[in-house]
């Protein structure tokens, strides 16, 4: 197993589809010092409270069937709407030349969002994904889940 080494000046991107966290490694290689650099929240109320009528129906022509038509669910919709949001801010930072490395963690469903999300030039950066869910821990926390051994 190896240590994950976080270069200086590095950004940790933690997120899920409702708060992002970038985190710059203010520390090296060897005694990461992670600091929050940008916070992103979406406050994104459950879908019942964002749409309230029923769902359609259609009707086949010449069969008299008629079949309901599935709700959206804008809840996901706005988690995905975010992610695309985070993903973009990621690409400028990268882009300006502020970081050369970058760290994803994310729950699996964000992460598998935010790959598809990532402008190649931002992939290419990217030197660790971990598909977990460290959006409300302290930074300290963070940190030490970062540090600690990966598996190759």
């Amino acid at each position: 197993m190896a240590k994950l080494k976080i270069p200086h000046d590095a950004i940790v991107f933690v997120g899920d589809g409702r708060k992002a966290l970038f985190l710059r490694n203010e520390g090296d290689e060897k005694f990461p010092n992670l600091k929050t650099e940008q916070v992103f929240e979406d406050l994104n109320p459950a879908t019942h409270e964002q749409g309230s009528e029923r769902p359609g129906r259609v009707s086949k022509p010449d069969s008299g069937q008629r079949s309901a038509v599935e709700t959206a669910d804008w809840h996901d919709l706005q988690e995905q709407r975010f992610t695309r949001q985070v993903a973009a801010a990621a690409e400028q930072i990268i882009r300006s030349g502020k970081a050369k490395a970058l760290v994803v963690v994310a729950p699996p469903r964000t992460l598998a969002e935010l790959r598809a999300a990532f402008h190649p030039d931002v992939k290419r950066h990217i030197l660790a994904e971990f598909d977990k869910d460290l959006t409300r821990h302290p930074v300290g926390e963070i940190e030490r889940h970062l540090v600690g051994t990966i598996r190759g």
